[in-house]
């Protein structure tokens, strides 16, 4: 036991001399106070973040940056450290210098004074050797938003847009909006630079100047006329995201500047008359020989010119095609829109295949994706009836997800494939989600009136689901067999008289007001049970929902105006109730409906056709589509997911009716010019080498021919495209003069 005893006092003693001497010497720098949670003392936040960024070494600088770097990221405020981050800016540790400006980029904006006390070492930062800095700085002075230093950032905007490095002139493109926002009154001279950028043969600036372009000045189209060749031939190298914004920018320019190549087919189809008015004139038969003559017209238009495409349409259009197999989603999405709204109808079809790939994604692009079919399936069905099946709805969808598709499926539905997607349907109703029952409901409704052939099967369908224990499923086929019902009212009179048996049974507001109207609208059909109807809803009328009033309230009216030995005291009874309605509507209603149906002395001649007025032939009702008026927005756009104009949304023009001027893009190439006399003589007098010096003379003309040839300018070849826009590179230009000092020393 004494050992034991002994060997405890032991290891405890050496274990204070471990822990005193732990606590003596520096601070700990590891700890992270903010990572303590919310039992963090605030008194003491980030102290030991600010004595690492006083130090004097460089390595504990740098720990301290990664340190508040990765708090931003996860979302945590450092803000209270920009007094000790700003006075690292002059820095000469270059990856400390990269996470200050990285810093300093997010909360420039929020320290504004501070930031202005450190205007003097952004603007070194801009002359700094490092392409890396001197892009960092001008981020940093864009952001900082005061009106102030507008001259300064105008100034550095210019010279950065003239720097050697790609990555510095896209970052001077992304600058631009900024500089736009804060001062509209530099519209002019940002324009300038905008022009001057647009020339920029790199790929990597490509999409920041076309996004700073739709930004500044999306009406300046003349400033794309020259640079729409190259922007087409650049588009397969450039990033994702700037493929998106010049896809888009393309879509538009594409509208103002060539003729539509669906133009024979829109001829023909305003050629062929519109639908005829529900209520006729004595002038239709003008109207038909009006209508017969603009179609003729319009066929001899079409036969008279045909459609030729510009090559410059073709070019869009051929190079936008491999996009179709893009990663991204976006890309997908723009190629498939510019096609829908800019390629003929029968090359349209490719873009389908493509969006199906994108139905394999997250639910958040399949919802965008879907949005999108939605619409396309309205105007060209054709294109996606091969893939109908990959529209079927699976268990794991969300609700969002299988309305969608839903919509999809019913404006594929024909007679060749209907049923097909009605027993799809069937297998739907059985669903556990009553939102999409109800929307599977609707969309039978809508097949039965698109397909004729199928209307009666649809019919009886729905008349069975009434007998569902589930009210909103009854509730939902009431309404769509009430609309369908109004197409051949005389043919089911057994389902009418079903239906009123009903009112018992279902309590849903919408249901009951729709069996009401159904009878009252077709009481001649069913003469004994309607005033039935009328007496039972006279007991409960004052319990009922206010929508449920006025229909007994019609009811009542259109029983009195048929049938008023049974149901005058009824009607009388109904409308004194509704007199002292707490609604007024339901009140006005009811004195409205009195004076019209029940005549006095003091009734005008209008009572005399109330019977006309009540029980008037209404015309069946459409069950359109509700993505039928989306097809005036952009596709892809917000505003048409929202279906509202979104803010700083383009209206995508109208095709031109003919053709502009397509030498405007036409671009003057410089010839080369040829070496001087002297030189050509001092050539002659050399023999040629195995590796003659033409070769190395000849270099920098062989790399522009062969960079204008293969046109896609890709970012490897930074400096060679610098020698296509007309002026050597530095790597080429020191060759040339070695050989040719070569060559003076033989």
């Amino acid at each position: 036991k004494t050992q034991k005893v002994t060997a405890m006092s032991a290891s405890s003693a050496f274990n204070d001399e471990k822990g005193g001497s732990s606590s003596v010497g520096e601070p700990e720098y590891g700890h992270d106070p903010a990572s303590g949670g919310i039992f963090s003392s605030d008194y003491k936040r980030h102290d030991d973040l600010k004595e690492m960024l006083d130090s004097n070494k460089d390595s504990l600088k740098l720990e301290a940056m990664k340190r508040i770097v990765a708090m931003i990221a996860r979302g945590k405020n450092a803000s209270d450290l920009f007094p000790a981050v700003v006075k690292n800016v002059a820095c000469k540790n270059i990856e400390v210098k990269k996470l200050v400006y990285v810093y300093l980029v997010r909360y420039a904006e929020e320290q504004q004074d501070l930031a202005l006390l450190s205007i003097s070492t952004f603007q070194r930062g801009l002359k700094d050797p490092n392409q890396l800095i001197r892009a960092s700085a001008l981020r940093v002075l864009s952001s900082i938003r005061v009106t102030i230093i507008v001259p300064i950032m105008m100034l550095a905007i210019k010279e950065a847009a003239s720097d050697m490095s790609p990555y510095v002139r896209k970052t001077a493109a992304h600058a631009i909006p900024k500089l736009y926002s804060l001062d509209p009154e530099q519209k002019d001279q940002l324009i300038e630079v905008i022009e001057k950028l647009l020339a920029d043969k790199t790929t990597l600036v490509a999409g920041s100047v076309v996004m700073a372009f739709e930004e500044v000045c999306p009406e300046r189209i003349d400033l794309i006329h020259k640079n729409y060749r190259k922007l087409c031939n650049l588009l397969i190298d450039v990033e994702e995201w700037g493929q998106v914004v010049i896809i888009n920018m393309l879509t538009r320019y594409a509208r103002t500047q060539f003729l539509n190549p669906n133009i024979n087919e829109s001829l023909l189809e305003e050629g062929g008359g519109g639908e005829k008015t529900f209520y006729g004139s004595d002038e239709e038969e003008d109207e038909d020989e009006e209508d017969k003559e603009k179609k003729a017209e319009a066929a001899a238009m079409a036969k008279r010119k045909p459609y030729v495409m510009d090559p410059d349409h073709r070019l869009l259009l051929r190079n936008t095609k491999p996009l179709l197999q893009s990663r991204n989603a976006a890309v997908v999405m723009a190629v498939a829109q510019l096609y829908f709204h800019l390629a003929p109808k029968a090359e349209v079809g490719v873009i389908a295949k493509a969006l199906v790939r994108l139905l394999r994604s997250h639910s958040e692009v399949q919802y965008v994706v879907l949005q999108n079919v939605a619409t396309m399936t309205i105007k060209r069905r054709g294109m996606f009836e091969p893939y109908l099946k990959s529209f079927y709805i699976r268990s794991t969808d969300p609700t969002q997800i299988k309305v969608l598709k839903l919509e999809v499926l019913t404006n594929l539905a024909n007679e060749t494939n209907i049923s097909t997607i009605l027993r799809e349907f069937q297998t739907y109703i059985k669903s556990m989600d009553k939102d999409f029952v109800a929307a599977t409901i609707q969309a039978i409704g809508r097949c039965a009136t698109n397909i004729g052939e199928v209307r009666d099967t649809c019919l009886n369908g729905l008349v069975q689901l009434l007998s569902n224990r589930d009210e909103l499923v009854v509730a939902e086929s009431v309404v769509v067999i009430k609309k369908l019902l109004q197409m051949q009212p005389e043919k089911h009179s057994d389902i009418i008289k079903h239906m009123a048996k009903l009112t018992d049974n279902i309590q849903v507001p919408m249901a009951r007001a729709s069996i009401l109207w159904l009878i009252g609208e077709y009481c001649e059909h069913v003469p004994k049970i309607a005033p039935d109807v009328l007496r039972k809803m006279a007991k409960s009328f004052t319990n009922e929902e206010d929508i449920v009033k006025l229909q007994i309230i019609n009811l009542a009216a259109k029983l009195y105006l048929t049938n008023s030995k049974q149901t005058k005291l009824l009607t009388q009874y109904v409308l004194n109730l509704a007199k002292y309605d707490q609604n007024y509507d339901i009140r006005d209603r009811a004195r409205f409906i009195r004076q019209l149906i029940v005549p006095t002395e003091k009734s005008g001649a209008l009572s005399k056709y109330a019977k006309k007025l009540f029980l008037a032939l209404k015309p069946a009702p459409v069950l359109e589509s509700p993505f039928k008026d989306r097809d005036h927005f952009q596709l892809g756009s917000l505003s048409h997911l929202l279906n509202a104009k979104a803010g700083g949304y383009q209206e995508l023009p109208d095709w031109p009716e003919a053709a502009p001027d397509p030498s405007v893009r036409n671009v003057e190439v410089p010839e080369w010019t040829k070496c001087s006399s002297r030189e050509k003589r001092k050539e002659k007098k050399v023999e040629k080498p195995f590796y003659s010096d033409s070769e190395g003379e000849s270099g920098p003309t062989e790399s522009a021919d062969s960079e204008s040839d293969s046109a896609s300018g890709s970012e490897s070849a930074s400096g060679s495209e610098e020698s296509g826009s007309g002026s050597e590179s530095e790597e080429s230009e020191e060759g040339s003069e070695k050989k040719r000092g070569s060559t003076r020393g033989r």
